[in-house]
């Protein structure tokens, strides 16, 4: 499996082709989401939604093999595409390594010119709520040793 790091340079290089076109950043962005699989009905419930995204963001996770597994949906289609970008990077990881992720790759293709303040905010409660899960895990863990 390739590396945090790894995977964030490869989205560095796939935006990198769209050369600060945002209109195209943002189609990117929705046909990314369009990948992500459905998340089933039964998980779409007020307790799994992302507090602080002005779109509607269902996250579920579980725990296997000392991996934290995530599956998402929204209700939008590039809120879908950053959601399932964050889970590209962050799933099938250790807690540790996804609290300890600096995602730069935000930074590097500037995303929050393309997506705006509010989407911004959004992006940052998604990535918080991301880490706030592997947390749980680790103190689940570290509780049960």
């Amino acid at each position: 499996m390739k590396s945090i790091e790894e995977v964030q340079n490869e989205i560095v290089n796939e935006f990198s082709l769209l050369t600060e076109d945002r209109e195209a950043t943002i189609f990117y962005i929705m046909e990314i989401g369009q990948k992500l699989p459905d998340l089933e009905e039964k998980y779409k419930v007020d307790e799994n939604l992302i507090k602080g995204c002005q779109s509607k963001v269902w996250l579920t996770t579980h725990f296997e093999e000392g991996k934290v597994i995530y599956s998402a949906d929204s209700n939008t289609e590039i809120t879908k595409g950053l959601i399932s970008l964050l889970i590209r990077i962050l799933s099938h990881r250790t807690p540790d390594e996804i609290i300890n992720a600096e995602l730069h790759f935000i930074r590097d293709i500037g995303m929050n010119q393309v997506i705006g303040s509010q989407r911004s905010n959004g992006l940052s409660a998604m990535i918080k709520q991301l880490k706030i899960f592997a947390l749980g895990y680790k103190t689940k863990v570290s509780m049960s040793n």
